[in-house]
């Protein structure tokens, strides 16, 4: 019994590592929020793709930062972050 407590436990902290500061996969209308975790650490401009800002709502109370890099991937970008809000002023200015 320890042992497949211990199994479920070592996977669910697997997937939480994994998914840290990705952004969940949308589905349509969903109504919830996309970021599960979000990553406060600096990305080079020049590595980043896009990005979108969704206000908060009903459907999150968080603000949220989704930025695609270059390579394909998305990442929960810290609203709070100082960098963060640069890039996005810089996006909304153009």
């Amino acid at each position: 019994m320890n042992g497949k407590l211990v199994a479920v436990l070592a996977l669910f902290l697997l997937s939480a590592a994994v998914s840290q500061g990705r952004a969940v996969a949308r589905m349509g209308t969903e109504l919830r929020c996309q970021c599960i975790a979000t990553h406060a650490g600096f990305i080079p401009p020049k590595s980043i793709q896009d990005v979108k800002l969704t206000q908060s709502g009903p459907h999150c109370q968080n603000v949220e930062v989704i930025a695609t890099l270059k390579n394909g991937r998305e990442v929960c970008l810290d609203p709070s972050a100082l960098w963060v809000q640069r890039i996005v002023q810089a996006i909304l200015a153009k």
